[in-house]
């Protein structure tokens, strides 16, 4: 099979449909099919390769984030990325979402894509490492699940970071009169290029403390946070909903996730806040240079793995509360 920005596959289970590509292993489009053949959204998705805004559904391996000016010190030796963030000098979200990716496996409600960065490729671009990496969308009757599994099939420990980039819409209008709860307790300090300063500061006490549903009102997210709370099965789950028609949508991540990045989408046109990014992260932006900040030091041969789940109830009722 031939795959082209404009592949899709369709996953369906129930009422719940997915739309998935080969291309990037990206996630576009998850909703409600009802009887009455009407749909309702779930993520804030598009179709064909071209009517991508805003990093939707983006796979973002091996680092989610920027990186400034593209560098980066591993194990003493200091490597150069290429530089391909709009917004400066810098390197952003890795190498795989605008790559096509292999099929193993194709069911109607589950699939799974493939990829490998080879070494001999990418140490050309900053990267003279190895690996093999699988992502894995399944519908089940909880809703939608993403796992990924990267291995190490180089000759040299490799540094590890892996993210994805839904964004998420609970009916029409703007994200203004929603509310969110962010179960994390630190957040990364950006300067005014959106770069981290190496700083992590406490919400608590501050406008940017979410840790119990809040109304979102005017503010602009474009945060990292970290220090994520858990309940006691080590799931940190963030809320999203919209009071005034009670829908409400879940995203939970099991221990692999260290970081959480919120985003707004105010500087996407015509589309400013339309939406609300909520972007698993198994590391803080830039942890290939503060490895203290969830960065997988991944030796060869091993392999790192986790999964994120989407979940969404039509009533306000909340799960339960995260232990601070």
């Amino acid at each position: 099979m031939s795959v082209t920005p404009d592949t899709e596959l369709l996953l369906s289970h129930g009422d719940a449909r997915a739309v998935v590509s080969p291309w990037g292993a990206s996630l576009r489009r998850y909703f409600l099919q009802g009887a009455d053949g009407r749909r309702t959204d779930i993520l804030w998705g598009y179709s064909g390769g071209d009517q991508k805004k805003g990093g939707q559904g983006d796979v973002l391996i091996p680092f989610p984030g920027r990186i400034p000016d593209g560098r980066y010190t591993f194990e003493g030796k200091t490597f150069q990325l290429e530089r391909n963030d709009k917004e400066g000098p810098n390197a952003i979200h890795g190498f795989v979402r605008a790559l096509p990716w292999h099929m193993p496996v194709v069911e109607s409600d589950c699939v799974t894509f493939t990829i490998q960065l080879d070494a001999s490729v990418y140490a050309a671009k900053g990267f003279p490492f190895s690996l093999s990496v699988s992502v894995t969308y399944a519908l089940s009757v909880l809703g939608l699940s993403c796992s990924f599994e990267v291995k190490n099939v180089g000759r040299n420990v490799a540094p590890v970071g892996v993210g994805f980039h839904p964004y998420f819409v609970v009916g029409a209008g703007t994200i203004d009169d929603c509310e969110v709860r962010i179960p994390a307790s630190g957040l990364v300090e950006f300067n005014e290029r959106l770069l981290p300063t190496g700083k992590i500061h406490a919400v608590a006490g501050t406008e940017w403390d979410f840790r119990s549903c809040r109304p979102i009102g005017d503010r602009r997210f474009n945060h990292c946070y970290t220090q994520l709370n858990r309940t006691e099965d080590g799931t940190a789950t963030a809320i999203f909903r919209r009071p005034q028609n009670g829908r409400t949508i879940s995203v939970a991540m099991d221990r692999s996730w260290s970081a959480i990045v919120v985003y707004s989408g105010d500087a996407i046109a015509g589309h400013a806040r339309r939406a609300l990014a909520i972007e698993p992260m198994t590391c803080a932006t830039d942890a290939f240079n503060h490895p203290e900040w969830g960065l997988k030091r991944l030796p060869v041969g091993e392999s790192f793995s986790g999964r994120y789940s989407i979940g969404h109830v039509q009533s306000a009722e909340l799960p339960a509360r995260h232990a601070d």
